[in-house]
């Protein structure tokens, strides 16, 4: 089935649903190259006048390479029958293995100058604005620090405005 552009101002879904508990996967890179992985930390909204996502990601993680190399990155979001390639994509790294997208069952789709996943369900194309490390000191809460970060391996924020919807 192929996917269709739709206006942003016609989605409607709950958010808190679709990352926390359904997961989505941030992808990017090219036709020669590109990674993919599972993110459950996330949200959508309007930051400087447009819609965004903010994606967080973790230093060791081998997409982060491909959305920093890049202006621009993708966040798919798969139906619940995808759920074991979820799981091959939050833990197994496209360092380790010969082909990932294999592993995890999934094809690489190309839009827009980059990487998104052809079993999703919706696409948000993405450009980069803004990204900042996350540093122990800014935290008002310790225990959001030492809870989620006792190896000290904090997130990156991305801020990146959805440039185009794709929907099946």
């Amino acid at each position: 089935m192929a996917f269709k552009e739709k206006a942003i101002e016609e989605l409607s879904f709950n958010p808190f649903e679709k990352i926390s508990k359904q997961w989505m996967l941030i992808t990017a890179g090219d036709e020669l190259k590109s990674n993919t992985m599972t993110a459950s930390w996330g949200g959508v909204g309007i930051m400087w006048g447009r819609p965004v996502v903010t994606a967080y990601i973790r230093p060791q993680r081998y997409t982060k390479e491909f959305v920093d190399m890049n202006d621009t990155f993708t966040i798919s979001f798969l139906p619940e029958t995808q759920r074991k390639a979820l799981n091959v994509c939050g833990s197994v790294s496209g360092r380790d293995v010969e082909d990932k997208w294999k592993e995890a069952g999934l094809h690489p789709y190309y839009a827009d100058g980059t990487a998104a996943v052809e079993e999703a369900e919706m696409i948000f194309v993405c450009r980069k604005l803004y990204y900042q490390e996350m540093y122990p000191e800014c935290f008002t809460e310790t225990e959001c620090d030492t809870k989620w970060y006792p190896e000290a391996d904090y997130h990156t924020m991305y801020i990146a405005e959805i440039t185009k919807v794709l929907v099946k």
